[in-house]
């Protein structure tokens, strides 16, 4: 344990997060999510829910503000329906710790997969919630 780092970040998750640069996207993907398949870089928060996770995480790193959007989750297919509380209770993490941050953005199911591919890690969690993954952006620390 290290002092002021939440405990849901474990020695792997910091390590990717300290090796990533800005612009890097790391998926946070619920416990149903493809994510060995997806990408060779997999790290395993098993039994974490995404909203702490993004707690954990946003204390850390900030979002990218040179994108328009430095948050995606996925869309929902043709005649699914989304969880409204879901994207509300991540909205509510990141505008506590990132005020200002845009919209998030909706990335249709196999685009958001290519997005996993090419993302710096894929964080397996114990999200159940539909729809629940999530990709963040990291942005420059601002200095000063």
């Amino acid at each position: 344990m290290l002092i002021g780092i939440n405990p849901v970040i474990s020695p792997d998750l910091l390590n990717a997060l300290f090796k990533m640069g800005h612009g890097d996207e790391i998926v946070l993907a619920d416990a149903f999510f493809p994510g060995a398949s997806m990408n060779a870089n997999v790290i395993r928060a098993d039994g974490i829910k995404i909203p702490a996770l993004l707690d954990g995480i946003l204390a850390l790193v900030n979002l990218d503000s040179y994108v328009e959007r430095p948050v995606a989750m996925m869309a929902p297919a043709a005649g699914d329906a989304l969880d409204e509380n879901v994207e509300r209770s991540y909205r509510a993490v990141i505008d506590r710790r990132w005020p200002g941050t845009p919209a998030v953005e909706r990335v249709e199911r196999f685009a958001f997969y290519e997005r996993a591919k090419k993302a710096y890690a894929v964080v397996m969690t114990g999200e159940t919630a539909k729809y629940g993954n999530i990709i963040l952006k990291k942005g420059v620390i601002p200095l000063g």
